[in-house]
């Protein structure tokens, strides 16, 4: 395994920036990196537009500075570059980390502005095929390092914008295994989670979790057909829990609902909101499911679950055919057909609770060896220290 020690940030203040603190994994390794960034002596400061992470983030010790980092408005933008401009000179930054696009242009500008070192994050394969589109999504690609989350990732970039290998690392999301651990969870969490969702032992169904913001991209829509088209038997036997925010898009939480009841599997499909305690979620669950439409440029619900000893169906895309051993830890099923993850959805709940515990076992040991929050943690403070050593910094 990487070498998981922290290099010496005493001093050092780095400045990430995200649109926003919500719930999603840029954001939650937003405030793993912020959390080593302390631990190595260093000062986290994060600038988004705030939301629920921003208590934990000031809770370890960082600071967050609320800023309209979200908005695609070019004025905005240009705005925004003064200000973080500003910031940059009167906190003595030294480093600024940019996690998204819009916001990432004004980090640029402000760095280039300020002579501060500049490190990107590429989290996801942004769509964009007009050439204004290609340069709007370029900003991700013009760190001093870019940093890409995966191995599929790290490939896409080098082949849409042509970054030489010198200034590319591939740093895979990592999962916190004290937090995802089965063994970690009591009774009580489980009984709030099963109370939340009206899910009792006495039903004896089996429980599938599909847990993501409510976007089309994320499956919802794949998963409900699929379980329509699942047997009587096994559809009686089973509830899909779809746990996740809409986020503003009420259109789409309205199309969700009405394809379940058109469907008729309103008693096997419940929409349960945001999940705080997803340890929890997965240990209330059987199987879990990550059936997302779009490439996954990791894929940390996979990863999660299977630290939790739980077999996961997943599309077979992204960087998801990285954290899943097909028929060993999981299934991957071709993207977007219903069919398909019906037939592995059934072939899942057809096995004996030992098969599937067998299979989840599999996973964790899978996922224990390759994609810890630590190795993440050490590899992206060793990304920073590489890059003040060429900016002619002591280390």
């Amino acid at each position: 395994m990487a070498d998981t020690a922290f290099p010496d940030l005493t001093g050092k203040t780095i400045l990430q920036v995200i649109p926003e603190l919500a719930a999603g994994g840029a954001e939650r390794t937003t405030l793993e990196v912020a959390e080593a960034i302390i631990e190595a002596g260093g000062h986290a400061l994060v600038v988004s537009e705030g939301g629920r992470l921003v208590e934990p983030l000031e809770a370890m010790g960082g600071e967050h500075i609320t800023m309209k980092a979200g908005s695609k408005n070019p004025l905005t933008i240009l705005s925004n570059t003064g200000k973080l401009a500003e910031l940059i000179k009167a906190r003595g930054v030294d480093l600024v980390h940019a996690r998204s696009r819009a916001p990432g242009w004004s980090a640029l500008w402000a760095a280039r502005r300020t002579g501060t070192p500049f490190v990107t994050t590429y989290h996801g394969a942004y769509s964009g095929r007009s050439a204004l589109k290609k340069v709007y999504n370029s900003v991700m690609a013009r760190g001093d390092v870019v940093i890409a989350n995966s191995n599929w990732t790290a490939a896409h970039v080098r082949e849409v914008h042509g970054t030489p290998q010198e200034r590319l690392v591939t740093i895979p999301r990592g999962v916190d295994f004290e937090a995802f651990n089965a063994d970690a969870v009591d009774h009580r969490r489980l009984d709030a989670i099963r109370g939340a969702w009206e899910v009792y032992g006495s039903e004896q169904r089996k429980v599938m979790l599909l847990p993501g913001r409510l976007t089309e991209w994320k499956g919802q829509l794949v998963a409900v057909e699929a379980m329509a088209q699942l047997d009587a038997d096994q559809r009686s036997q089973a509830l899909l829990i779809l746990a996740g925010d809409a986020q503003g898009r009420d259109g789409y939480l309205e199309e969700l609902s009405k394809s379940i009841n058109d469907h008729g599997v309103d008693r096997n499909v419940k929409i349960v909101g945001h999940v705080d305690d997803m340890p929890a979620a997965y240990a209330a669950s059987d199987i879990v499911l990550a059936p997302s439409t779009r490439p996954e440029a990791f894929g940390r619900v996979s990863a999660e679950a299977s630290a939790m000893g739980k077999p996961v169906i997943v599309a077979d895309h992204g960087g998801q055919r990285e954290t899943v051993e097909d028929r060993e830890t999981g299934v991957r099923v071709e993207p977007g057909n219903a069919a398909a993850l019906a037939a592995a959805m059934g072939a899942l709940l057809a096995l004996t609770p030992e098969e599937r515990a067998a299979m989840g076992e599999a996973g964790r040991r899978f996922v224990s060896a390759r994609y810890s929050k630590r190795g993440l943690q050490a590899a992206t403070l060793n990304v920073y220290m590489r890059v003040f050593e060429v900016q002619g910094e002591p280390a």
